[in-house]
């Protein structure tokens, strides 16, 4: 049978993993290229496996990127990020993926599309989806980015280099940082009742709720939330209700149906004392809050990046439902305990006029490549 061969990278990017590929090597028209990554990754696949393609049958791990020349002024590269749902034939090309930019000027070194000096490079990246800008310092020897380094990050078995991510402006995109104009919204929800909520766009649109208001501790990991399948639905009518809350939807069902990676659902819960995935113990006096998220639809295995990112600018923000959770109350920077263990991130924001708006968000992630070569398809 004639296959098709496509070059590709396979990069880990902070705690996710996912497909790199030139823009140029793509078909041009809009539905072959779709068509194409679906088969690349093996979406759709109604066992939930995806066994006949590169996708890990997680969110965290069925995903694409797609990386070009930048046309905009200062920028190095863009690059466009692709969810990719395991069991249906969607590509949400709504938001990004903050732990797989930590991977998208590493690629464009190795590719040859960037050239840097050895040192630390500070790159400008353009991200599509969200009209923004992201600057990556990327340590660099010998023109390629240094992987090897002793920085550790939970969720991640092994050291790696650091690699700071800064967001600027990350406010905003489709709609302003503050949606609704309000630190604080309440919804309600049929099924679940009328509960409080942060509505925040920055890295990625993000809703915020008090994990009491599922009933839950805010400790939680995969298994007690993922085999639930009633908890799993007060999760998405929540999180779809506020997505037309936020302007992003025109209903509900349109939410569910359309863009099941944004907005993300995140819940918080003041610190607390609970074991990791891996085993570690975390103490309460090892973090300001506990947080969870939930991407395509289900408890991601730590915490996403851009999660982060929209994290830390609702801690920043007096009188927010993550404000009100964390022991230091509105902070720009907030340490988070999360399935994994805990992460440190920060933003800075400012009211002008009675206005919000953040300046800049910081995050550091490591990232590495697991393959390059061709991904082979059916012609």
């Amino acid at each position: 049978m004639t296959t098709l061969r496509i070059p590709a990278q396979f990069w880990r990017g902070g705690t996710s993993k996912g497909v790199f590929l030139l823009d140029s090597d793509l078909p041009r028209e809009p539905a072959a290229r779709e068509a194409l990554l679906l088969r690349l990754i093996g979406s759709p696949d109604p066992y939930g496996k995806q066994i006949d393609g590169m996708g890990g049958a997680t969110s965290s791990t069925s995903k694409v990127v797609i990386v070009r020349p930048a046309e905009q002024p200062g920028c190095a590269v863009a690059y466009r990020f692709g969810a990719v749902a395991i069991d249906r034939p969607v590509i949400d090309w709504s938001g990004n993926c903050g732990n797989l930019t930590t991977a998208v000027a590493p690629f464009a070194l190795a590719t040859g599309l960037v050239k840097a000096a050895d040192g630390v490079a500070s790159l400008r990246l353009w991200q599509d989806n969200i009209g923004k800008e992201i600057v990556a310092h990327v340590p660099v020897a010998g023109g390629q980015a240094v992987e090897s380094g002793d920085f550790t990050m939970d969720g991640v078995a092994f050291p790696g280099s650091e690699i700071l991510l800064e967001f600027v402006d990350p406010g905003g995109g489709e709609s302003s940082m503050l949606p609704t104009g309000n630190v604080v919204d309440r919804l309600t929800v049929p099924g679940v009742g009328e509960i409080q909520t942060t509505l925040v766009n920055a890295g990625n649109p993000t809703v915020f709720i008090a994990a009491a208001d599922l009933g839950l501790r805010g400790t939680e990991l995969q298994s007690d939330v993922n085999g639930d399948a009633g908890l799993l639905s007060r999760c998405e009518a929540i999180r779809a209700h506020a997505a037309v809350r936020m302007g992003l939807a025109v209903s509900p069902e349109a939410a569910t149906r359309d863009r099941p990676a944004t907005p993300k659902l995140s819940f918080v819960a003041r610190p607390a004392a609970y074991t990791a995935s891996s085993g570690k113990a975390v103490g309460a006096n090892d973090v300001d809050l506990v947080a969870r998220i939930l991407s395509m639809g289900v408890l991601h295995h730590a915490y996403t990046g851009t999660g982060a990112v929209a994290l830390a600018v609702a801690a920043a923000l007096p009188g927010s439902v993550v404000a009100r959770a964390s022991a230091v109350g509105a902070a720009e920077r907030v340490r988070i305990g999360h399935p994994s263990g805990k992460m440190t991130v920060g933003a800075e924001v400012k009211a002008v006029n009675g206005e919000w708006s953040v300046t800049r968000a910081l995050m550091s992630r490591s990232a590495r490549c697991l393959m390059s070569g061709w991904v082979h398809l059916p012609a």
